[in-house]
């Protein structure tokens, strides 16, 4: 059973940037790839970015390459998602989402979320 909590949403003008941080719980961290989700109201939820089991690889949505940053400390149990350059389309509840042993680009492939915490961008 993994547990996991987000934090660092909150309000933000365009252009500006938030750090957003996935603290799990247990001591298997390390053997579960990490990602990131949000779902916007009225829409399906749509995954932003992941990070491989080790770190080794990463995997970003096109809407943001180049603005955003996901990385982990397994020491820590935590992964982070550095965001730049906001927009107000990023608008949306961020979820943190757990995969064992894999990579999930997909909801349907996590196998645990967070609570969700809201990022708004104010134009």
């Amino acid at each position: 059973q993994v547990q996991l909590v987000e934090s660092g949403g909150g309000l933000v003008q365009a252009g500006g940037s938030l750090r957003l941080s996935c603290a799990a719980s247990g001591r298997t961290f390390s053997s579960y790839g990490m990602g990131w989700f949000r779902q916007a109201p009225g829409k399906e939820r749509e995954f932003v970015v992941a990070i491989a089991v080790y770190g080794a690889n990463t995997y970003y949505a096109d809407s943001v390459k180049g603005r955003f940053t996901i990385s982990r400390d397994n020491a820590k149990n935590t992964v982070y998602l550095q965001m730049n350059s906001l927009k107000p389309e990023d608008t949306a509840v961020y979820y943190c989402a757990a995969a064992h042993l894999r990579v999930a680009v997909r909801p349907d492939e996590a196998d645990y979320w967070g609570q969700g915490t809201q990022v708004t961008v104010s134009s």
